[in-house]
């Protein structure tokens, strides 16, 4: 796999496809850049997807570069090596991109969030991202990984699998490196900003999320001039979507071509 060399860490990238639109992939806080090949597959046009520093099979710089303006370049590297003119992001990647279009508000033609996590304002409770955090720093990395999935899958063996995959390839040291920096950080110190930016957008949500509130999707939406808001009432609506959602992230996308 494509291995890409910055100023301060070695990404890992993973190429899928071929002609336009090109379009970077950017994953969440613990995952890879396993966990959006849902809709790679589908999507038109040439994808990146990739491990963000500290995930995957990327590199961990010291302690210090995992702030969302380290992510956001991480972003807009991959972005620029391949040159990619659309973006989607979820969780922490959403927040990364969103870092990178506050301060270039051209720098996308279309964006895809899903799940977007952060905004202006720090996360009011850090605690199970620390706890998440400590048992990577004191565990070895399998009775770490043991622990984490059999925490977060709750019996369910398909949850399980999931995480697995997701989780096999971590750096324990890196990740909790990203965990103990990012959540304290804000994505964007004024969203106001974000009115400078005139792609389109296509926000995607769910409701009885705490990690990934509702309201950060609508906070998007209210600031990004030409942003359209999904939500679904829960998880499981969410997850039963999935087929349609791929369709309209390829549609929306395609657009871009």
């Amino acid at each position: 796999m494509p291995e890409l060399q910055t100023a301060d860490a070695t990404l890992h990238v993973e190429v899928e496809g071929s002609g336009e639109p090109v379009t970077v992939f950017a994953h969440g806080l613990t995952n890879s850049c396993r966990e959006l090949a849902a809709f790679t597959p589908f999507a038109p046009g040439t994808k990146m997807r990739f491990c963000f520093r500290g995930h995957g099979h990327s590199s961990a710089p010291a302690a210090g570069s995992y702030r969302f303006v380290d992510l956001a370049r991480d972003v807009d590297a991959v972005a620029d090596a391949y040159g990619a003119t659309c973006a989607f992001g979820t969780s922490m990647g959403a927040g990364a991109i969103t870092h990178l279009i506050g301060e270039r508000p051209d720098r996308f033609d279309r964006l895809v969030f899903l799940l977007p996590a952060a905004l202006d304002v720090p996360l009011f409770d850090t605690s199970t991202f620390d706890r998440t955090a400590e048992i990577l720093e004191t565990l070895e990395k399998e009775q770490a990984l043991e622990r984490l999935i059999g925490e977060g899958a709750g019996g369910q063996p398909w949850m399980r699998d999931l995480a697995m995959m997701l989780w096999q390839d971590a750096d324990p040291a890196g990740v909790a490196r990203a965990i103990r920096e990012v959540v304290r950080d804000v994505a964007i110190d004024d969203r106001e900003r974000l009115r400078a930016v005139t792609a389109p957008v296509l926000l995607i949500c769910q409701e009885r999320d705490r990690i990934h509130p509702v309201a950060v999707g609508e906070a998007l939406a209210g600031v990004l001039p030409n942003a359209e808001l999904l939500v679904y009432p829960s998880s499981d609506a969410l997850f039963a979507a999935i087929p349609e959602l791929i369709q309209r992230v390829g549609s929306f996308l395609s657009e871009a071509a």
